[in-house]
């Protein structure tokens, strides 16, 4: 059967060994997809735990993406981009912008050309201090609003721009293209992101190394001690949006990955405490003090737009998700999926 009749099975996940990404290519192993390629570098650290349940993929570095492309472009269902330097404390500009920019910019260019569906990560850090608000939408001049904070957030907010452009001018997309603004994502798999985990590991370690968690006071009347709040959402919720793209290949959007629901760091230690069987006990410590005018004090998902365009599932509620995450992994001799 020539090429162009053929069925495209391919599965292309960059940043693949990573935190999302690797829960994504367990979910595809799942589904019984059998041809996913996970895209990634490894280092020196334990990032290919992730992928160490794995028995049906493939693995190659970054520098043979775009021949990969070029030459099985008829086997390729769809593109997960969600490889990045993705830590925010990073100041080498230059290579932020040349993993986050340049790369994500190639590989749209690839899938406008070949006419492939791309499904990539922005993140939420885009929306800056909140202060313009928490609404995906992707037009030019709501884009052009937001003030990002720090290298990681301005590199995925550029590349929100050069989508948002290249819509405005009326120019060629991919066949399908999806963008989604991460929010505070937890769950099984970020072990290896040391100090940039999300809260949870890090307070259940607190727990089990002192018996209280440290949580910064707050500056602000209206909120409490540890009251300050997030949209957190667990990996599991995260994925089942990207599943739920890769099976309607006519949704095209940028879209809010949040529960659309904020809660605080305090629901967050209470639910572990809780799943621990102990009473909470929480030291509040001073925030330091180039972070108080800076320090954003709620971020909370607006959901419309995905919702409008048809995802229903709902998502799982926090205690739950903390008590999934503790039971099964945190507390496991084998904290992988």
């Amino acid at each position: 059967m020539p090429p162009s009749e053929s069925v495209p099975r391919m599965i292309i996940v960059t940043g693949g060994a990573g935190f999302i990404g690797s829960n994504l290519v367990a979910a595809l192993e799942k589904r019984g997809e059998r041809d996913v390629v996970v895209v990634d570098r490894f280092g020196a650290d334990d990032k290919w735990r992730n992928l160490a349940k794995r028995s049906r993929i493939d693995i190659m570095p970054p520098e043979g993406l775009a021949e990969l492309v070029a030459l099985r472009r008829h086997d390729i269902r769809a593109i997960f981009h969600l490889g990045a330097i993705s830590t925010t404390t990073e100041r080498d500009v230059d290579l932020i912008l040349a993993n986050n920019w340049r790369l994500s910019a190639a590989l749209w260019d690839l899938a406008v050309r070949f006419e492939l569906r791309f499904v990539y990560a922005s993140s939420a850090a885009t929306y800056g201090d909140g202060g313009q608000g928490f609404d995906d939408d992707v037009s030019m001049p709501a884009l052009s609003r937001l003030l990002p904070l720090n290298p990681y957030a301005w590199s995925k907010h550029l590349f929100d721009l050069r989508v948002a452009r290249c819509l405005e001018a009326g120019e060629r997309t991919p066949r399908q293209w999806a963008g989604l603004k991460f929010f505070n994502v937890f769950g099984p798999n970020e072990g290896h992101k040391g100090g940039q985990m999300s809260v949870v590991p890090q307070f259940h370690r607190q727990i089990l190394a002192n018996g209280a968690p440290k949580l910064f006071r707050s500056y602000r009347p209206d909120y409490p001690d540890g009251g300050q709040t997030r949209d957190f959402i667990h990996v599991d919720d995260a994925v089942a949006v990207m599943l739920w793209l890769l099976d309607q290949p006519d949704v095209n959007g940028l879209f809010n990955v949040g529960t659309g629901k904020a809660r605080s760091f305090l629901d967050i230690t209470n639910a572990i405490f809780a799943t621990l069987g102990r009473k909470p006990e929480i030291e509040f410590i001073d925030m330091p003090e180039g972070l108080r005018d800076r320090y954003q004090y709620f971020t909370e998902a607006r959901t419309d737009r995905l919702r409008a365009a048809g995802f229903d599932r709902p998502f799982t509620a926090l205690e739950d998700g903390v008590a999934d995450y503790v039971k099964r992994f945190l507390a496991a001799s084998d904290p992988y999926r």
